[in-house]
């Protein structure tokens, strides 16, 4: 009589590690593509495009996917207050309007490998946001984690600096604004998503953030600037597909198999991904330099984490 209930045990346990090794393989690949979103802006800036045309194509390429998401949403989710809206749209602007446009303002400047490591570094700015505006005590260990990741920072950023000149302080300073703005749109939305939801929130932002790039493209910019190559539409198409859509859904996932905790130790692959996708494609160089510099950013971001679990 037991032997269907130890049958039923095996199976599960044998699912169970199975289940999780998805999920991390499909946050690893959600990290990758996310990380090559840099890789994309630096070969479209390359055909003479702009960061305002890069940002409009992508999200609006991008948008009728999230659209049908929220129209989903809209129709069978419960409703909203107003003050869900208002705060909607607050945070869509800050976490994926600005954080973009300055992100890809700051990648004119920078190498990607830089700029994946300083957006890496958004987890401690949360961290110093809270310090800050909600009195939070900031532990020994975390202060430990700021120190190491930051200074990983400096080595990679010396570096560029020999490299690219002085542009690099306008673009370094451009995408740390850019990782500002996304943690206080995580900082925000910490009491906000248990009422609306992950999906939800992100969809109806997504919207908000594609509209306002489509008004700031026809404040700052000709129709006939999208008249480019096909190669920009195709590069701009990979933009949005795999660079923005597909890692949504895939962390989404993965947070559902294995836990937000573990998805984002996973993340660590992404600055990794970015600087041999930056020697691979764009020849950017990798020397030990910035290899230690990523080390320290990564170690220090893994402290961080493992103390906040």
């Amino acid at each position: 009589m037991n032997r269907p209930s130890s049958a039923a045990e095996a199976a599960l346990s044998a699912a169970v590690p199975l289940n999780a090794r998805h999920g991390l393989a499909l946050a690893a690949i959600a990290a990758v593509f996310f990380s090559a979103k840099a890789i994309i802006a630096k070969l479209l800036y390359r055909h003479g495009v702009d960061a305002v045309l890069v940002l409009t194509l992508r999200m609006v390429l991008a948008a009728p996917f999230f659209a049908a998401v929220a129209a989903w949403q809209f129709r069978h989710a419960p409703p909203l207050t107003r003050r869900d809206y208002a705060l909607i749209g607050v945070l869509g602007l800050m976490g994926y309007y600005l954080s973009s446009f300055l992100d890809f303002l700051g990648l004119q400047y920078i190498s990607a490998g830089l700029e994946r490591l300083i957006l890496f570094l958004t987890p401690s700015i949360v961290l110093l946001i809270a310090a800050t505006v909600m009195r939070r005590r900031i532990e020994r260990h975390q202060w430990l984690a700021l120190v190491v990741a930051y200074l990983g920072i400096v080595l990679v950023f010396v570096q560029d600096l020999r490299l690219g000149g002085d542009g690099v302080w306008l673009g370094g300073a451009l995408v740390f604004g850019s990782a500002v703005a996304y943690a206080i749109y995580l900082t925000g939305t910490g009491e906000l998503v248990s009422r609306v939801g992950s999906t939800r929130l992100v969809a109806y932002a997504m919207c908000v953030s594609t509209g306002a790039c489509v008004a700031q493209f026809l404040v700052l910019r000709p129709i006939e600037a999208l008249a480019v190559s096909c190669e920009v539409y195709g590069l701009s198409l990979l933009n949005a597909v795999f660079c923005t859509v597909l890692p949504v859904f895939l962390t989404m996932a993965a947070v559902a198999r294995v836990g937000a905790p573990a998805v984002s130790q996973t993340g660590m692959i992404g600055p990794v991904s970015t600087v041999f996708l930056g020697a691979l494609i764009l020849d950017e160089p990798v020397t030990g330099l910035q290899l230690a510099g990523s080390a320290l950013v990564m170690g220090g971001m893994y402290l961080l984490s493992r103390g906040r679990r």
